[in-house]
C-alpha cells in the first residue's frame, strides 16, 4: 500500500464550533469577534450574528476537532462587550461533531 492509498482511505471526521446566543453582546461585538477569530468577511459575520440571535446558535467554523477547540478558546477569551455595561465576559461556544 502506498502513502497515497492510505491518504485516500483516511477519513477525518469534521467538527463544528457553534456560537451560542445571549443577550449581553451587541451585533457590533459579534461581527468584530467573528471577523477576527474566524476570518470571515464582516457581511458573513453579520449574517451569523443574525442567525445566532434568531435561532439561538450558529455554526461559525468547521474543521478538525483541534482547530474547532482553538476557535472555541479564542471566542471564550475575546472578553466582555464594552458597549454593554452589565456584560461580564465573552460569548459561549461549544464544539460538536458535524452531522
Amino acid at each position: 500500500m502506498t502513502i497515497e492509498d492510505e491518504t485516500k482511505t483516511l477519513h477525518i471526521t469534521p467538527w463544528n464550533t457553534v456560537l451560542l446566543n445571549d443577550n449581553d453582546h451587541t451585533y457590533e461585538y459579534v461581527i468584530k469577534m467573528l471577523s477576527k477569530v474566524c476570518g470571515v468577511h464582516p457581511n458573513t459575520a453579520r449574517g451569523m450574528a443574525t442567525e445566532v440571535d434568531s435561532a439561538g446558535r450558529v455554526i461559525v467554523f468547521t474543521g478538525s476537532r483541534e482547530r474547532c477547540e482553538l476557535v472555541q478558546q479564542q471566542i471564550h477569551s475575546w472578553g466582555a462587550d464594552p458597549l454593554i455595561p452589565w456584560c461580564k465576559g465573552s460569548m459561549s461556544a461549544v464544539v460538536e461533531e458535524a452531522e
